[in-house]
């Protein structure tokens, strides 16, 4: 697969990378609707054996639940993709979403083993 050099880094991302909006689920304001969680495991799984080495994510999708998707997808695969998460928006459980760019709201409070 076409690969591209990220910036400045080392990083070479395939032109082509899997987005995770839609695997947040049902629930949050801007959700697509419900999502089956294995269905979406086995998405990125098979992204990943065509050659895609990056997962577009952030902590508002699904209010954090497509990012735990994500790390139950990715256990135990080597090499690692690339995660690109983002912040600066943040979810509430009544499904709004709001931008926070506080040292707590972009610090990582967890990591995939």
């Amino acid at each position: 697969m076409q690969t591209r050099k990220l910036g400045w880094t080392d990083l070479e991302l395939t032109a082509i990378g899997f987005g995770t909006w839609a695997l947040g689920g049902a629930g949050w304001k801007f959700a697509w609707g419900p999502q089956d969680d294995n269905e979406s495991i086995a998405a990125i799984r098979r992204g990943l054996a065509l050659g895609i080495n990056w997962i577009d994510a952030a902590a508002v999708y699904g209010l954090g639940h497509a990012e735990e998707v994500v790390g139950r997808a990715i256990a135990g695969i080597k090499p690692r993709p690339i995660i690109a998460t983002k912040c600066g928006r943040r979810g509430e459980p009544s499904g709004d979403i709001h931008g926070d760019l506080t040292a707590n709201s972009v610090r990582c409070t967890r990591s995939i083993q």
